[in-house]
């Protein structure tokens, strides 16, 4: 009797060890094939990356390495003789700069930036052209710009010595108004001076040529609304253009650039 339980012990034993080491080669062969899995999925990212961003910049892209991050959706990308990236882990959607970009094998598209451009077309496109300064060609114009300008600013001084060279090319340039010290500065008020004005236009390019004349800031004019909404699209610096497709071109461009951008002859 004692003999027989003695024996059932040992099989027990033997049993238990024979499935605890299953199990053990069990659990790594499942994470030999998450491993394997992952490794194929982030290879699968890699290429769709390295394809997307070649096309988006029209040359060829290396990726050095792609990893898990300790985000369940995020992996990071690492970019030969360039940044650290974070990409969705099917390299469907990239992060750059903030923004959210949607990532194909031929294309790469700024989602944020598409976002950015409808709201600007709704806010621009809400404001009356009678509260800006518009400079128009003599024929009907073939595209327009909307630019936020600054009486104390250099390279707006230099795009409006432009400005019959605009409108010969039949480009039409509506000026807002951005003070870039504040609604408090000098050029705040030298803003709402040719707001105020009679001759908008005339008095706007006297201020830019640097003749002094008395500030008027007068009830009613639109230069903080301006201000408001150049802070609440971005605007950084001026001159700030908007085209008519509501691309925004941060800077100085000329006249026979911008009329490339809009693809006018």
């Amino acid at each position: 009797m004692k003999s027989t339980i003695r024996e059932a012990k040992v099989l027990k034993r033997k049993l238990t060890k024979w499935f605890l080491t299953a199990i053990s080669m069990c659990m790594g062969t499942i994470a030999t094939a998450a491993m394997a899995s992952e490794d194929e999925r982030f290879a699968a990212a890699k290429s769709r990356l390295e394809a997307g961003l070649s096309a988006m910049v029209g040359s060829a892209i290396t990726i050095d390495r792609v990893s898990a991050t300790e985000s369940d959706d995020l992996i990071e990308v690492a970019i030969v003789d360039g940044p650290v990236l974070y990409a969705t882990r099917d390299g469907s959607f990239l992060l750059l700069n903030g923004d959210l970009l949607k990532v194909t094998s031929s294309s790469v598209s700024n989602l944020s930036e598409e976002r950015r451009i409808t709201d600007r077309l709704a806010l621009i496109g809400d404001l009356d052209t009678n509260d800006m300064i518009v400079f128009s060609p003599l024929e009907p114009p073939k595209a327009h710009i909307t630019v936020f300008t600054d009486i104390t600013c250099g390279f707006c001084r230099k795009l409006h010595l432009e400005m019959d060279d605009f409108n010969r090319r039949g480009i039409e340039v509506r000026y807002l108004a951005f003070p870039r010290g504040g609604m408090a500065s000098q050029g705040a008020k030298q803003l709402a001076t040719a707001w105020c004005a009679r001759n908008r236009e005339a008095t706007l390019t006297s201020l830019k040529s640097g003749v002094e004349m008395p500030l008027n800031d007068c009830e009613g004019n639109p230069v903080a609304e301006h201000y408001a909404l150049g802070n609440r699209l971005g605007v950084r610096g001026t001159p700030a253009i908007v085209t008519s497709d509501g691309q925004m071109i941060p800077g100085y461009r000329s006249a026979s650039d911008i009329a490339s951008l809009l693809g006018i002859e």
